[in-house]
């Protein structure tokens, strides 16, 4: 089948298909390793690293953005920014199964920075949303930032065209849809059935409907809502990784501190590069050889242009 171009999300609210009722800180200044900042609309990847003893994850969030000309290269005055961390898992942040909540309270702050009109916070989690949000620090993030924290219920949900090799049409969650901007802010761990959960695979957390069957070809069913929700950015929170039992964790030593974020507009780099900090190669993940072959981005580091940042 002949690739397809990546469809914009302003595009598919065009087609909604609605199909009977609805369904279920600091200002550190970090060290630049390599070329300058990209020209809006080049594909970059900027990999940042937390060296310093006494580093901080918002100066690694600020440097990184930096590195990529700033986050008002990508967020407009006025605009609703739908932030999509990974908050499926009632466990605290020192387990890694969600978005460090400090990442996240950093790229809401950025936002409102950059003029934000809103800033919502959305993920629909596998446990329980209440205890998920509260454990995580996304609800306290919400409370002290003054970000939306989106809980996921029918009212929000609308069938609609995917238009993917697997997935067509799907109950998707409207504020995704509806947002000027999208950001893309995962966990990186391991996952027992696609190998990796990290950018694109991000994505089911922002469907309904009966997600048992997105896993039966989760490959294919990754791309298609990658191409679908086509976000500005992916920001990869991969200052603790999950390196087995995952996708939930639940102990102390399935979890290794990498002090490392990775942003990229390019999902599939985002992805490889991601992966390469777990030993893997990108070209042995379902999802990234596939997301190259649909167009979405290149797992080559030679396509994009790479920066390093150090904090």
């Amino acid at each position: 089948m002949k690739p397809l171009q990546p469809i914009t999300r302003r595009q598919a609210i065009k087609g909604i298909a609605v199909i009977g009722s609805a369904l279920f800180a600091g200002q550190l200044s970090g060290i630049v390793l390599g070329a300058e900042a990209p020209p809006p609309g080049a594909g970059f990847l900027v990999e940042g690293k937390g060296t310093s003893p006494d580093y901080s994850i918002p100066a690694l969030v600020e440097a990184v953005f930096r590195a990529a000309s700033g986050i008002g290269n990508f967020i407009s005055r006025g605009d609703v920014v739908v932030v999509k961390p990974n908050i499926s898992w009632a466990r605290g942040p020192e387990l890694g199964a969600n978005t460090h909540p400090e990442v996240l309270r950093s790229v809401v702050k950025l936002c409102f920075e950059a003029g934000a009109r809103k800033v919502r916070i959305f993920d629909h989690p596998v446990h329980d949303p209440k205890r998920c949000f509260a454990l995580s620090g996304a609800l306290q993030v919400a409370e002290e930032t003054g970000a939306d924290l989106v809980f996921p219920r029918s009212a929000l949900m609308r069938n609609m065209r995917i238009r993917g090799a697997r997935v067509e049409t799907w109950p998707v969650f409207t504020p995704l849809v509806e947002a000027d901007k999208l950001i893309n802010i995962p966990v990186a761990k391991h996952h027992s059935l696609s190998g990796l959960t990290l950018g694109m695979k991000n994505w089911i957390g922002a469907v309904g409907g009966p997600r048992w069957r997105l896993h039966q070809d989760i490959n294919q069913s990754i791309v298609d809502l990658a191409r679908f929700f086509n976000p500005a950015l992916t920001l990869i929170d991969a200052i603790r990784i999950m390196t087995r039992n995952g996708p939930s964790g639940g102990k102390p030593e399935y979890v290794t501190k990498k002090h490392t974020l990775i942003l990229s507009n390019d999902p599939v780099g985002a992805d490889s590069a991601a992966a390469r900090l777990f030993g893997k190669d990108p070209k042995d993940l379902g999802y990234i050889v596939l997301g190259e072959k649909w167009g979405l981005g290149s797992s080559d580091p030679d396509g994009l242009s790479v920066q390093k940042v150090e904090v």
